[in-house]
């Protein structure tokens, strides 16, 4: 029961093909602005940079001046905000719990950790195939076959699908 906003959008005429409740579509709406801010706080200031330094290799970061436990600190209020730009919009519809953080898991992991992109793109691609499989197939094990799909694509690439294999530096 959403404590917001009742109502939907209704795609495809009399027979209702498809819907997005207003709720959702602020969610979707407040997760592309905290995606876009995030992508450009990484991409385009200097803690981003530094972020992206101190990643690649920490050593010489702090070589050049990078104060890299202040930026693994950063990292970590980042993180932590980003998860409660989450928390929040997840309890919109009070569906809280154990399973929402496997499937946000499952999401990163399909995508490729480290990828945000990917991550987006792996949630967008878990979403799809649950909806599509608790349509047409059953709803009782929509969860099973997310979690099969997942199983299946690290078989076939395990770093995921936009992750990149970790190059071993000798």
């Amino acid at each position: 029961m959403p404590i917001l906003v009742q109502g939907a959008f209704r795609f495809g005429g009399d027979q209702h093909f498809a819907q997005i409740t207003y709720m959702q579509a602020i969610i979707l709406a407040a997760s592309l602005v905290a995606m876009g801010i995030l992508t450009y706080v990484i991409n385009h200031t200097r803690i981003g940079r530094q972020c992206r330094a101190t990643q690649q290799n920490r050593q010489i970061s702090a070589v050049l001046g990078v104060d890299t436990d202040r930026i693994i600190s950063a990292v970590f209020v980042i993180g932590a905000s980003t998860a409660a730009v989450g928390g929040v919009l997840v309890t919109f519809n009070f569906f809280i719990g154990f399973v929402m953080g496997i499937k946000a898991f499952t999401a990163a992991v399909l995508g490729g950790i480290g990828s945000l992109p990917g991550a987006v793109l792996g949630g967008i691609l878990l979403g799809l195939t649950e909806a599509l499989f608790a349509g047409y197939v059953s709803t009782d094990y929509k969860d099973v076959f997310a979690f099969g799909l997942l199983i299946v694509l690290l078989f076939f690439r395990p770093f995921g699908l936009l992750g990149r294999p970790e190059i071993q530096k000798v």
